[in-house]
């Protein structure tokens, strides 16, 4: 790879990335009535397009959620239009989290019985795109098709002929039976973890600070499983099942430190291991798992993202767009659900991720 090649998708990253919404314009959402007003206020910015799109068949709250989510679709399509040939593997790799993401929804919605209707806003996918083109690497209209088939076993069916098939028939059986599908989203997240980590092998070095993030989010999946765990007193064997090789931080060493007394001894000796600042200080407070997690989330963006932004000509830079996208598409839905369940604005606040 030679910096040249990434020069146009910096270029027109750079360019698009002026569309961001400002931390002023998040905050106004903050500040907004309802629902409703913030669709207004979003009517003129990047999302309006999209929103009148939607606007067609969606009311509010669903109608954001479409819009939200066709966004991030066609910011993905972008991004991967733009890279380069050399790194086009690994941005896809990164995009079949939404597969991922996709799955386990269409599966959730057959086992408790949800419509098409009620599930098809969620999907992060948009029937404007190609195949291969999408949230993921599976779609809009092959989504579609699987949320349409008349149950679990259709779902599975169907879902045999992509990647992920081989993983979801070794699951099936329990998840018929049982409607768990706590087993399989590990087994699918390991799969995606390493296919992406594999993927980012090949390039000239520059390459490591997006490998540095990919492992602090296996980290922060397994120290929220473990905190989970430690939280309802779980025993360490079932705990240790949902746990995901490739982080920084070793399983054996996680499960040494699962040992602790209870869970504010857990909580010093991952700090111990990941200098978090005063960034727990509010998790301290709530003992909340959103306000660790989001502790982590801004550990991350602070440590790893922000480097991403110094990597102009490479692979690095498409990678920070990516997730800042992400970000701001994160950002925005706390502060919907927020309006439509009444949390204080303040709390809100207190649930947002910036760079």
């Amino acid at each position: 790879m030679t910096s040249s090649s990434y020069s146009s998708s910096f270029g027109r990253l750079q360019s698009l990335s002026t569309n961001f919404l400002s931390k002023d314009t998040i905050q106004s959402l903050v500040k907004s009535e309802d629902v409703a007003e913030m669709r207004r206020m979003l009517e003129s910015t990047w999302y309006g397009p999209e929103i009148e799109r939607a606007s067609s068949l969606y009311s509010p709250p669903e109608l954001l959620e479409v819009a939200l989510n066709r966004h991030l679709v066609e910011i993905n399509k972008i991004v991967l239009e733009t890279a380069p040939f050399s790194g086009k593997t690994a941005i896809r790799s990164y995009l079949l989290k939404w597969d991922i993401h996709n799955i386990e929804l269409i599966l959730s919605s057959k086992i408790i019985g949800r419509t098409i209707t009620e599930t098809e806003p969620f999907l992060v996918s948009s029937r404007n795109f190609p195949a291969g083109i999408t949230g993921g690497n599976i779609s809009h209209d092959e989504m579609k098709i699987i949320l349409s088939q008349p149950g679990i076993e259709g779902v599975v069916n169907y879902l045999v002929k992509y990647k992920y098939g081989n993983i979801i028939m070794r699951h099936f059986d329990t998840i018929q039976k049982t409607g768990d599908l706590s087993h399989l989203m590990v087994d699918l997240m390991a799969y995606y973890y390493s296919t992406l980590i594999e993927s980012l092998k090949f390039f000239q070095g520059d390459e490591g600070v997006i490998r540095d993030v990919i492992r602090m989010q296996i980290d922060k999946k397994n120290i929220l499983s473990l905190l989970k765990g430690k939280n309802s007193n779980l025993e360490r064997e079932l705990v240790n099942k949902h746990l995901i090789e490739g982080g920084h931080i070793a399983l054996s060493e996680l499960l040494e430190m699962f040992g602790s007394k209870n869970v504010g001894e857990f909580v010093n000796r991952i700090e111990e291991r990941l200098i978090m600042g005063d960034l727990l200080e509010t998790y301290r407070k709530t003992h909340s798992l959103i306000d660790f997690e989001i502790a982590m989330d801004q550990f991350i963006s602070t440590k790893y993202v922000q480097r991403l932004k110094n990597i102009s000509l490479s692979i690095g830079y498409i990678f920070h767009f990516i997730i800042i996208a992400e970000f701001e598409w994160d950002n925005i839905k706390r502060i919907a659900y927020g309006k439509r369940y009444g949390i204080p604005m303040e709390r809100i606040k207190s649930m947002l991720l910036f760079e």
